[in-house]
């Protein structure tokens, strides 16, 4: 069975981590292209300057950091709200955003209705 190599459109993963920030950037969609473009905050800076020096344990509130290249194997901890929680970025995440990955509500899951929620539960005894 022959492994699948990876592409993003046409690039492999070498090729697109050789390349500089704005020729990556011709290659994602509209939004990412011009957040890349555009510059990073203060706090994506520090982001990307920790995964440089290839930090452990990177934790990070910067939700809508774009995936780049150079992130490709790293595991992040994403803030979602109330705790940090482990992101290990796959070749697939390219272009999309770190908060994507770290999601920030839980799944409702309901349970029995309580004591006089329906008009027949009125009725019943507490006990």
């Amino acid at each position: 069975m022959v492994k699948k190599q990876f592409a993003y459109r046409g690039h492999s993963l070498e090729e697109m981590k050789a390349m500089d920030f704005s020729s990556f950037a011709e290659l994602l969609p509209s939004v990412q292209r011009r957040k890349v473009k555009r510059g990073f905050t203060e706090q994506e800076k520090i982001l990307l300057k920790n995964i440089q020096m290839k930090k452990k344990n990177i934790e990070t509130h910067c939700r809508d950091m774009v995936i780049l290249p150079n992130m490709v194997g790293l595991q992040i901890r994403v803030y979602n709200g109330r705790a940090f929680e482990n992101v290990r970025i796959e070749n697939e995440f390219l272009g999309h955003r770190l908060g994507e990955f770290s999601l920030t509500r839980k799944r409702v899951q309901h349970n029995a209705p309580g004591v006089g929620a329906t008009r027949s539960s009125a009725n019943l005894s507490v006990k």
